[in-house]
This record gives structure tokens, C-alpha cells and sequence, in this order.
């Protein structure tokens, strides 16, 4: 029987200083120290583990100290962290890739564009990168838009917010920032004109069109017109969503030619709509975009 020191192993947490532990992680670290967490069989407060192997010592830790496991069942790709301490969800959800970064209505929420308080959070996790654009057609996008748009399944409940896992395109992390949240958690997340070409290509994960109008108004005075161009056109997108872009732009009244002058030098060739499946819709002539009647 092996025995640990409870002290010892607790001591090295707290130096450690990290709170989110994948499990790779934490074998490393008992690899490490496990020779230093060794102590008699009778010990007060000795840990009791049934041997050496890295798992035997972790289930003993996770026993007998305040270690947690946490799961976050994805139906694609389960999650499992370990915490040391408190942990705010933005922390642990962006443990699940470093890579990954907030978007769409959480980034919306990072930079004060909307009063709501969403119980969802957005978390993209950019895929191999593949062919961009594409032929269009008319009658293509007419039947793309009579239909559902697609949503990712990958969805879990995780203490009292719905989380969201998006299988996004690879953009190279395009326009993705670090960033403090208000309880102190170091996020990436998609800036202001990522953030205003994402929820206008996917209103379905940002609150909704009046959400995203709500937002275009608000980010007006912080926004570049040059980068979010520039942006749109290195995301290379079949369908023409700057007419969308233009098209809240508008609507949000607050914004100068000189923000908008790139956007609008943009061919306007093929009818386009704001959303999915808009039932008599009305037609706005500039930006040739079908709009849900009455907004």
C-alpha cells in the first residue's frame, strides 16, 4: 500500500497555481512529484493509494483531497477536467482548446453589444482547412434559403448554461483576440468586425436578427470599416454577405460613409436574404436582400 502525504500533494497544487487540469497534465505532475508525496503508511493524514500507477494515484487524490472531476459530455468528442479550487465556465469551457475562441453571441456579450444576458455560450473550434468559394447561382440560393439553416449538434447543459461547440471554418483564428472577462477569466474571442460578420452570417447563434441589429448599433463607434472588408473578403464566403452587412449598417443609422465606403463598392449581383425560411418577405432595393416583413 502506498500512502501520500495529504499536505504534501496539496502544497504542490497551491504552488502549481493552476485550477484546470487535464489529465495529461496531472500525470505529469504526479510523474514529478509522486517520490516527493510519499510518506509512511500511518501517517496523520496520509492518503492511501493501492499503488504507483499514475490512475491508482490520481482516484486517490481525487478522493481524499479537493480535487474535482468534471465531464463535459459532447456528443462529439467527450471532455474531461479536473479542477483545483473555483473555476468560472468561460475558464473551463476555453480549457477544451487552446486553440478555440468565443464567438457569436458570447463574443456579442464580451463587448457590451447587447443588454440580454444569454444563458449560451459560443465556442468555436476551427476545423482542417478546406476549398473556399464556389459557383453561384440564383436559383441555388433561392433553395438554400427556403430551407433550415445548419446548426451543430455538438450541445451540452454544463452547470446552468447551454454550451455550444462550432465546428468552424479554418480562418487561421482571424480576428481573434485575448481578452479579461468581468469575473477575471482569460478568454480568446472574436473582435468587433468578426464579431458583426459572424452573427450576420449566423443569426440562429446570436440572439436572433434584432439581436444583430441591436449589436450593429451598438459596435458603430468602434468599428473599421477597412478591416471588416478586409475580413470578409479573407473568409472568402460563397454567398454575398456583405449585402447582410451593408443592410444592418443601414438600418443601425450610425455609421459614416467613410465606415461603410468599401462595403458598398462590393457588386451587388444576386438576390439575397437575411435569414432562413423568411415567410412574406419584403424587398429592400438597395442591397437586394429579402427581409422578414415589418423589420
Amino acid at each position: 500500500m502506498l500512502s501520500l502525504s495529504k499536505r504534501a500533494v496539496k502544497t504542490t497544487f497551491e504552488k502549481n497555481g493552476r485550477k484546470i487540469w487535464s489529465r495529461t497534465m496531472l500525470f505529469k505532475l504526479i510523474d514529478e512529484n509522486v517520490d516527493i508525496w510519499k510518506t509512511k503508511e500511518n501517517s496523520p493524514g496520509a492518503i492511501a493509494a493501492t499503488g504507483l500507477s499514475q490512475t491508482r494515484v490520481l482516484n486517490a487524490i481525487l478522493k481524499e483531497t479537493s480535487l474535482q472531476q468534471i465531464k463535459l459530455d459532447f456528443p462529439y468528442r467527450k471532455v474531461t477536467r479536473y479542477l483545483w479550487g473555483k473555476a468560472s465556465t468561460y475558464d473551463i469551457v476555453q480549457s477544451v482548446d487552446e486553440q478555440g475562441y468565443f464567438s457569436h453571441y458570447t463574443a456579442m456579450q464580451v463587448h457590451d453589444l447587447t443588454d440580454q444576458i444569454p444563458k449560451s455560450l459560443y465556442f468555436n473550434v476551427e476545423q482542417p482547412a478546406t476549398g473556399g468559394g464556389g459557383s453561384l447561382t440564383q436559383g441555388g440560393i433561392d433553395r438554400a434559403f427556403k430551407g433550415k439553416c445548419r446548426v451543430t449538434n455538438n450541445v451540452i447543459k454544463f452547470r446552468d448554461t447551454t454550451i455550444y461547440k462550432i465546428n468552424g471554418q479554418n480562418t487561421g483564428r482571424l480576428g481573434v483576440m485575448s481578452t479579461t472577462t468581468d469575473d477575471g477569466s482569460e478568454i480568446q474571442v472574436t473582435n468587433i468586425e468578426r464579431t458583426l460578420i459572424d452573427i450576420a452570417v449566423r443569426p440562429i447563434y446570436s440572439g436572433g436578427i434584432a439581436e444583430v441589429a441591436t449589436a450593429y448599433r451598438e459596435a458603430a463607434d468602434r468599428v473599421s470599416g477597412n478591416r471588416l472588408v478586409t475580413y470578409l473578403k479573407s473568409l472568402n464566403y460563397t454567398y454575398p454577405y456583405h449585402q447582410i452587412i451593408g443592410f444592418y449598417m443601414d438600418k443601425a443609422g450610425n455609421y459614416k460613409e467613410s465606415q461603410m465606403s468599401r462595403l458598398q463598392k462590393i457588386p451587388v449581383e444576386f438576390d439575397f436574404y437575411l435569414t432562413y425560411k423568411i415567410k412574406n418577405p419584403n424587398f429592400n432595393e438597395k442591397w437586394r436582400l429579402y427581409i422578414p416583413k415589418g423589420f
